[in-house]
Order: C-alpha cells, then structure tokens, then sequence
C-alpha cells in the first residue's frame, strides 16, 4: 500500500494535541484510493455469480467484470484476494487485508454498522428452497417450524433466520461454513430438507439440480453490493459515482447480458432430462465433440450444447423438414461439407463443427466476443443470407450490427411485414434464432462441468 495514500491515527494524535483535544477514541484511518497505476486488492470468493476460471482459465464472473471495469477507468491493477466463504470475505476486509470486498454481499444495516458501504449493482430477494419431493413443502413462514434448515455461517440469510426465530414459535437454523452452492447441492441430494439463497444464485445453480424448488421468498428486495473498510470514503465515493455513471450503467448491464439474461423461465422437465442425458448420452460422443473442437477452435462444450438443442443427443433424429442427424445437417449443407451420412455421428460432429466455424471465419473479425460467436450461431440456425439482411436492417435503425443485444432486438423484424420486405432474402422466423442462442447458452453452461471433467490429450 502507496504510504501517500494512508493518514494514520498517530499522525492525526498530535494535531488533536495541539488544538486542546483529548479525543477519547483513536482517530478514524483515513485512506485514498489508489494512484493511477497502482494496485485495488479486491477479497472475493470462487463463485458462477462472483469470481471464476472459464474453461480457458480466464478470470469471469459478475464481480470480477464490474470491478476490472471500474479499476481500468480509474488506470489500477487488480490483486484478487480469494477467500472461502463470505465469513472469511469480511473477515479480509475487517482486517484491512484488502480496498475492496465484491463477493455477492448484501447490502444489510448490520454491515453498513462495520464497513464502509459501496455501491449496489444487482436486485435480488433471498428465498427458501427445498427439494420439490418435499411434503409438504413449506409455503408459509408459519410451516418453516420443525423444517432442518442449513444456511451458510455469518450471512444474510442467517441474520433473517434470526429476526424469524423471534417472531415466529419452532422455526430453528444450523450456520454452516460451507457455501450456499454446496448446500444448494445438499438439498439436490436430500441430505438437508431446506436453505436460503439469493435469487441470482438459485436462478444459475438450479439449471445443475432440477430437483430443487423455491418455496417462498422470504424478503421483498435486496441489493447486492460492494464493501469496503472504515476509512475508505473517498474509494467508496469513487466507486459510487462510476457505478451511477453511465459507463458504470453500460458495465451493469453487460455483466447481465453476458451471466444472466439468456436464463429464460425455469422448465423442470426440460433441465431434468438434460441432466439426466449429461449422464446417460453424453459420454458416447464426448470425444468427438473434443476432437471437433481441436480441429476447428469451436469450443467442445458450445458444440455439446448446440447438438442437445438441435436432437437432444439422438444421432438418428430426424425432422419432418429432411434435416437429420446428431447435428441436424440440411442435405445441402452435408453435401458442401462432405459428409456422406448425416446419421454417422463423427462426421455429423465434425461436419457441424467446420459449418459454425465457417459462420464465425465469414463474420467480421471487428465483431467482439462473445457477440460473434452468438451472431455465429444465429446464422447456423437461420442462415447467412438472412443474417445479413438483419444486420443491414440494424445499421437502417441505427442499432449495432456487431452487438447481440441490439441484434435480438432486430433479429424478430424478419417475420414483420413492416420490414422484411425491404431485405433482399424476405420472410424468416427471426424470433427462432433469438430463442435458439438463449438456449444453447443455458445448455452450455450446464454441460461445461461435464466437457471440463473429460480427458484430454497429454493428461
């Protein structure tokens, strides 16, 4: 820590000395932000909706977004500070270790009493969840009496269960050091009936366990935010104005399109038998998706998503419109790719793979990722020609062609008489590839773990 930014208790004693004061508690540590060029230490904990290592052991998450964000604005380095649970997170941050706390924290007056509130960037409400087997399953807080409920040690959800415990006769808890997400998985598996979680959490883990239910919600609105150590006003006041900023508001909502967003409505049936395939189908074409994606640079874990949602695995499917296959090939486009039999699930899988590459090579390399690769797979679905029509339809509008977010907006006029008949290919379901690319992200990120865990070459 730069000694220009620390004005500490014994510098502040002999001016208080001076001026006749006898203060009778040390003076507050006062720090300044980092100067350009140094280093913000940011405590966070490995999380889908904090801190994480993609599949390129690239660091990602909501937080990590918002925070490199806001440190390159301001021209600061980056020291992550990984930390267990969000006992250990506070914990950091209690003991000056770090500037900064981002770990999905609620905002909660029994915190602002210790830290130094930050800015807010995600609503949420903390909820009950259960397996869905559960009878009966609690709907009241009243019927929360007798229930084993488990939440994590030193939280949010612990500090509500106490304010319930005196209100309400036989409601009990048990604090755990374990993270929510682990004992969202211990209710998947039946070994505890209930826990709380934020609703960000519930809304990503959930697509892993299908099983898990949410009971109630247990709070109108939250907020999660960052902390920072008492003494920190001036970064606190920093990090608050570039989140109200509209570059801080850009950054919001870029880090919900790319985490959240594409996570439609929650459909048990549809999770539970991809959960379910993961298991029984997707081990017999493991390889091949690998070796696709050594071949193309088309990641294994897009390719498995992208071949759920076209025939759920089914190397024999079918459609009524021709199309067949594990990759649901058009004749014509099997024909230009060389593959003789779209029923043969290696070529189908190669083949698939070098036509979404195609799509990605035939965009502009301008376009950013992971927009073009979503644009990628839009044209896969609906073809280039119609792409293209609606990516000329979105310079018309003074949308941008290169953005997926303005694109899903554009992509539906396709199927609008007001539009499509100026484009040079006409009428498409433009909808379809909007839908189409919401799903196979949702897919992906259920099948990653799977792909992650498969071997590669050289191990």
């Amino acid at each position: 820590m730069s000694r220009s930014r620390l004005l500490t208790a014994t510098m502040l004693l002999p001016l208080a000395l001076l001026l006749g004061c006898e203060p009778s508690e040390p003076p507050l540590t006062l720090l300044d932000p980092p100067e350009p060029g140094e280093t913000l230490k940011v405590a966070t904990r490995n999380a889908a909706t904090t801190y994480y290592l993609d599949r390129d052991e690239t660091p990602a998450g909501p937080e990590h977004d918002l925070v490199q964000q806001f440190a390159e604005e301001q021209g600061w380095e980056v020291e992550w500070v990984l930390r267990e649970s969000i006992a250990e997170v506070l914990e950091a941050l209690e003991a000056g270790e770090v500037d900064l706390a981002a770990a999905g924290l609620t905002h909660l007056p029994s915190r602002d009493e210790r830290f130094r509130r930050g800015p807010g960037h995600t609503d949420i409400v903390e909820q009950l969840v259960c397996h869905r087997d559960m009878r009966p399953l609690p709907r009241e807080v009243e019927e929360m009496a007798g229930v084993e409920i488990r939440v994590t040690a030193d939280s949010s959800y612990a500090e509500k269960l106490r304010s319930l415990v005196n209100r309400y006769t036989g409601i009990t808890f048990e604090e755990d050091p374990r993270t929510t997400e682990m004992l969202l998985a211990e209710v998947a598996e039946r070994r505890i009936d209930c826990t709380l979680a934020d609703s960000n959490i519930v809304r990503v883990v959930r697509r892993h366990f299908p099983h898990l239910e949410v009971a109630m919600n247990l709070t109108s609105g939250d907020r999660l935010g960052w902390y920072l150590p008492e003494g920190h006003q001036a970064l606190s006041e920093l990090a608050t104005q570039w989140m109200e900023s509209d570059q801080g508001e850009q950054s919001i909502a870029a880090m919900q399109e790319r985490y959240y967003a594409y996570i439609g409505e929650f459909d048990f049936v549809d999770l539970r038998a991809l959960n379910r395939r993961i298991d029984e189908r997707l081990p017999s074409f493991l390889e091949l998706f690998v070796a696709a994606e050594q071949a193309t640079g088309m990641p294994a874990d897009l390719l498995a998503a992208l071949s759920y949602q076209e025939s759920h695995w089914d190397p024999r499917a079918v459609s009524p419109t021709g199309v067949r296959g594990i990759m649901m090939l058009t004749q014509n486009t099997a024909r230009s790719l060389g593959v003789d039999n779209r029923l043969d699930p290696a070529a189908a899988i190669d083949g698939g793979a070098r036509y979404l590459a195609d799509r990605h090579r035939r965009l502009p390399e301008t376009i950013p990722e992971p927009d073009r690769t979503y644009l990628a797979l839009a044209s896969y679905n609906i073809g280039r020609g119609h792409l293209l029509d609606a990516r000329q339809l979105a310079r018309d509008l003074g949308k941008d062609p290169d953005s997926w977010e303005d694109m899903r907006e554009v992509l539906p006029l396709k199927a609008d008489k007001r539009y499509y008949p100026q484009t040079r290919y006409g009428y498409a379901r433009g909808y379809e590839p909007v839908h189409y690319v919401q799903r196979i992200r949702n897919y992906q990120d259920v099948i990653g773990p799977a792909v992650e865990l498969s071997p590669s070459d050289g191990e």
